[in-house]
């Protein structure tokens, strides 16, 4: 693309939802058998939506499962994962008018941050290896596949994994930049305030339920940390 556009070539350095509908296309258009790879890409833009909807899954599951068993009907599932798939749908609408760029930049660049995964695998990490025990989760992983993951892997959950995760997280905040759109139109306080409403819905669901569970528990710290019944899980 360079040596037929000419240096500096623009939709060579652009990134984001550009780079799939306009830097991919143009590349595309000067290999040979355009056609047939311009087909292949965009059958594969086609299954990336589709896998992307196996969240929508995972999501109404959990849902589901904090309703009592008094509350199921017919077609439950069948039903939640249609009202789910409908309101994503009238919310990305707003994405393919005129000003749907602006939207969708704002929800990519703080829902669907990198700051936000992080923050959520550092908290999974915590809850798998020091609330419920590193030590237990192998033994139910060795019950469901037959053996004993590798003791890196539990060193990789106690340890590298959430520091790692904690590190690429401040320095995110850190060097935070506000969202700018085509590096010249900088987005309104209220678009911020929006953006961070996304980040902290997210965020604060973890945190937030652990201290609600530590709050509405009787007993201290080390009494409150298991169930009754189950006994502590051996140091690492």
């Amino acid at each position: 693309m360079l040596t037929e556009t000419g240096p500096p070539s623009p939709c060579c350095m652009t990134q984001g939802p550009g780079l799939a509908f306009i830097a991919y296309p143009q590349a595309i258009i000067l290999m040979p058998v355009a056609p047939l790879w311009a087909a292949l890409f965009f059958f594969m833009l086609l299954l990336l939506g589709l896998d992307s909807q196996i969240c929508v899954e995972g999501f109404i599951t959990g849902l589901l499962d904090l309703l009592p068993a008094s509350y199921y009907f017919c077609f439950q599932r069948e039903i939640s994962v249609a009202l789910c798939c409908a309101l994503c749908f009238v919310t990305d609408l707003s994405m393919v008018t005129d000003g749907g760029m602006y939207v969708f930049q704002l929800f990519d660049y703080y829902s669907a941050s990198g700051t936000t995964l992080l923050w959520q695998a550092f908290w999974e990490c915590v809850v798998v290896a020091w609330v419920y025990g590193a030590d237990r989760f192998t033994d139910d992983i060795a019950c469901m596949i037959g053996y004993r993951p590798c003791p890196w892997m539990k060193w990789c959950w106690s340890f590298f994994t959430p520091l790692v995760c904690m590190d690429i997280f401040i320095f995110n905040v850190v060097y935070y930049e506000p969202l700018v759109y085509n590096n010249t139109n900088v987005y309104p306080w209220w678009g911020e305030a929006m953006g961070w409403a996304f980040v902290l819905s997210s965020m604060l669901c973890m945190p937030l339920h652990l201290l609600g569970c530590l709050l509405r528990a009787k007993g201290t710290m080390a009494e409150v940390r298991l169930p009754p019944g189950l006994p502590s899980p051996p140091l690492l």
